[in-house]
């Protein structure tokens, strides 16, 4: 029941690009699409740094980025690396020192911005350090900070000074033979960074790195961001992306989940299928899922689960995934379990059982995994 029959209507066919690896993490050729945030803490502040990563990894980010805007951030990146679970991107602006410092710190990436890291030479020093410590790098070219000359030359930042950028600093990157890098172009306006994007995909086969940036807060930069890299994925561009928030890094990796399992382009934890109620429903639908959501955070394991309120859509619904529940009439309800109908339930003791129910599925699902490997 968790994963849908292959439709042609619903089919994405990814756009073929070369392969590099973040650490262990591969991203591009046919590596499933990572997830990525970044940590906003002090970074020379160990301890809470750390805190972060690995609240993210929890949540289920693939890699996450820091910033190392100085001396005490790179120091500090030793420690930082050491405990985390997953690769660490080091964030590089405006001087190519912090790169050199962050590739000798263990970092598994390097973020750079063309536009100020500064002149070829120190981005040809910065490739030294990332050759010698087996880091990739990240050419991270940004609507906000184009080249001066791009600027005079198109008059303003628009996807074709974007991509110019983009290429002009690939080609420094493969004239001095290095080949493990990925790139982004990122704009706050969602139009621009899609058409930067496509142009983008048509002009390399380097991965691509998506992003809306400064997409705003948690709900408006949410839709930006579903908006924008929905449409790319959908086309089958990108390979690794970050939904960038002014909100908690941990909702920046739920909401690229959720992104990708939208479109079937990754799976993990509960799809939860629910209704947004109305006076037809027979319990109280967004309580329901409000508590559900937090009660099975803690689910990795891909599957879905259907909370409806009434009989209209319920069991149309609940046919289609592992655990349902449909609202019925006096103060009860439907459970459904591999899409059949299985048993009434009251809605007072619903939310203990369908917890119980999915924990058993997933236990259940983790086994005969287990079997086959």
């Amino acid at each position: 029941m968790t994963h849908n029959p292959i439709r042609p209507w619903r089919d994405i066919q990814r756009r073929a690009s070369r392969q590099i690896h973040v650490g262990p993490v591969a991203v591009g050729g046919d590596a499933p699409i990572s997830v990525q945030t970044m940590t906003n803490t002090d970074t020379s502040d160990v301890a809470a740094t750390v805190a972060q990563v690995l609240a993210c990894a929890d949540a289920g980010a693939d890699i996450v980025r820091v910033s190392t805007p100085d001396e005490a951030s790179t120091r500090a990146l030793h420690e930082i690396v050491a405990e985390s679970p997953v690769p660490i991107v080091a964030d590089i602006h405006f001087h190519y020192r912090r790169a050199i410092e962050a590739a000798e710190a263990g970092a598994a990436c390097l973020r750079i911005n063309p536009g100020n890291i500064g002149s070829p030479e120190r981005v040809r020093e910065v490739i030294a350090a990332a050759r010698d410590h087996g880091c990739s790098i990240r050419i991270g070219v940004n609507a906000g900070s184009l080249e001066k000359h791009l600027l005079d030359k198109y008059g303003e930042p628009c996807p074709d000074a974007m991509v110019e950028s983009g290429l002009d600093h690939i080609r420094i990157l493969q004239d001095n033979d290095f080949h493990e890098f990925k790139i982004s172009v990122k704009a706050s306006d969602v139009f621009m960074a899609a058409a930067a994007y496509r142009q983008l995909a048509e002009a390399t086969d380097a991965p691509i790195h998506l992003g809306i940036t400064e997409a705003g807060g948690l709900v408006s930069g949410t839709v930006k961001s579903a908006i924008g890299l929905g449409s790319l994925l959908w086309a089958g561009i990108g390979d690794t992306l970050r939904v960038s928030l002014s909100a908690d890094p941990v909702e920046e990796v739920k909401v690229g989940f959720e992104i990708l399992k939208s479109l079937g382009l990754r799976h993990r934890g509960i799809n939860i299928i629910s209704c947004p109620s109305c006076a037809r429903q027979g319990f109280d639908v967004i309580a329901a899922v409000e508590a559900l959501e937090q009660r099975l955070a803690h689910i990795h394991t891909p599957m879905s689960l259907s909370i409806i309120g009434c009989v209209v859509n319920g069991p149309g619904e609940a046919l289609m995934t592992d655990v349902g529940f449909t609202g019925g009439g006096a103060g009860s309800g439907m459970v459904y379990l591999a899409g059949r109908q299985s048993h009434k339930l009251s809605n007072e003791a619903m939310i203990e059982h369908i917890v119980e129910q999915v924990e058993a599925k997933a236990a259940e699902i983790e086994a005969a995994a287990t079997d086959q490997a």
